[in-house]
């Protein structure tokens, strides 16, 4: 059973209450925000009723878990928001789960209670955590592994952008792709979290050459944090052995596509390619077939001979799977470690976009899926929406039956996020 005496109880609402304002405390949203369930037996939560586009997701009230052995039940704070959430959203993923569910794999908040056979944390910690989904909610539960504590001078929202980018750039560069003085390395997506990510965790090596890509608008902003900056849309193959005949040491491909084969011409002998997502197959609001197959006929079609004869190496690499279907919870464990080294020695910092309510998540989704976003957008728990999008997120059942809405309805809002 969880250890939730009337002590424990007293001391994590004496908690919320310090982090969240004393309305949290009394079941208020905190922050001039959202009201919580009176009896803490409900919680809002994000829903996504089924897979396609904006008008699947709803602000619910589900039921709030209680934490099994060797988990933690977290009061969340805050929640990141990736570009997978937007590929799960569409059903855009092998072995999409079931409809409906609470999306979300990462987030930031207070221990509020403890499963059998945990040690190491206590009521009122703050922590950050990996959930394999229902991340987007008031309340999560996770097992004990997955879940790491916050550094002292580290806000909630930074800590919600800190373990999804930055243990995959990490893992990528130093476990995978052996980065070392000297070596120069490919980014493509360089203004989003995970691409700050690899161009601050370089910064820590010396003498790396970081060649990025990304939207014209974000050059100013991010120009300082990599070597060479080139438009996405622009010919960087071209670019890149203008300033590097060789080529380069390591490509780290998160578009898929007609990249794949530009990113292994571009490699040195003894070069890695790491392929980490597929954002190139998402195009529209829902899946598009036309999408998925114009970006596999565009992937260069490997021959292990050819990578033999150039001595190339091509790799992939999912967080996600590593984690919860491939059971290197410890592995990743000693990664945060590091990682926590770094930011305490003011090596590296999470970069947040901006803060968006939950009942704002379809505008936070559109500005993912515009590549409009510097660094990672952050839902924040406690935040109010704005007026003008509170009333497009209403309530629903648990299985998210509702009137769908106009296609482009979104459309005619304005975004208001709180930017950072």
């Amino acid at each position: 059973m969880a250890k939730e005496g009337a002590e424990k109880a007293e001391e994590t609402e004496q908690m919320i209450a310090k982090e969240g304002g004393p309305e949290a405390a009394q079941g208020g949203g905190g922050g001039g925000g959202s009201p919580r369930a009176a009896d803490t037996k409900e919680m809002r939560a994000v829903l996504l009723a089924g897979f396609g586009g904006l008008s699947k997701l709803r602000v619910s009230r589900r039921p709030m878990p209680e934490p099994q052995e060797a988990e933690l039940k977290i009061r969340v704070k805050a929640c990141g928001l990736n570009f997978i959430d937007l590929m799960v959203r569409q059903g855009n993923i092998d072995n999409p789960p079931k409809t409906p569910l609470v999306p979300g794999f990462e987030c930031s908040g207070i221990v509020e209670a403890i499963g059998d056979n945990v040690k190491g944390y206590e009521i009122g910690d703050r922590v950050m955590a990996f959930v394999n989904y229902n991340a987007w909610a008031e309340v999560v539960c996770t097992p004990v592994e997955f879940v790491y504590r916050i550094p002292d001078d580290m806000n909630f929202p930074e800590a919600a952008a800190f373990p999804m980018n930055f243990v995959t750039a990490y893992m990528m560069l130093f476990e995978v792709a052996n980065l070392r003085e000297g070596m120069s390395v490919l980014v493509h997506s360089a203004g989003g979290g995970v691409g700050q990510a690899v161009a601050q965790l370089c910064s820590t090596i010396p003498n790396v050459t970081v060649f990025g890509t990304a939207s014209s608008f974000k050059h100013e902003a991010i120009k300082d944090s990599v070597t060479h900056l080139f438009d996405r849309n622009a010919d960087y193959v071209q670019e890149v052995k203008r300033i590097s005949p060789e080529g380069v040491d390591i490509v780290l491909d998160c578009l898929c596509g007609e990249n794949t084969g530009k990113g292994l011409s571009l490699l040195k002998p003894l070069g890695t390619y790491i392929l980490y997502g597929s954002s190139n197959t998402v195009t529209g609001e829902t899946k598009s077939f036309f999408s998925f197959a114009k970006s596999w006929w565009q992937v260069e079609k490997v021959n292990p001979i050819k990578l033999y004869e150039e001595n190339k190496v091509i790799a992939g690499f999912s967080l996600l799977n590593l984690l919860f279907k491939q059971g290197r919870g410890g592995l990743i464990k000693g990664i945060m470690d590091k990682l926590i080294a770094l930011y305490n020695e003011k090596k590296i910092k999470p970069m947040v976009d901006s803060l968006w309510a939950l009942e704002e998540v379809k505008e936070a989704m559109q500005r993912i899926h515009d590549r409009g976003n510097i660094g990672k957008l952050i839902l924040d728990v406690e935040k109010a929406p704005t007026p003008l999008m509170a009333n497009d997120s209403t309530e629903t059942s648990e299985a998210g039956e509702e009137e769908e809405d106009h296609e482009g309805d979104s459309d005619n809002k304005e975004r208001m996020p709180f930017i950072q």
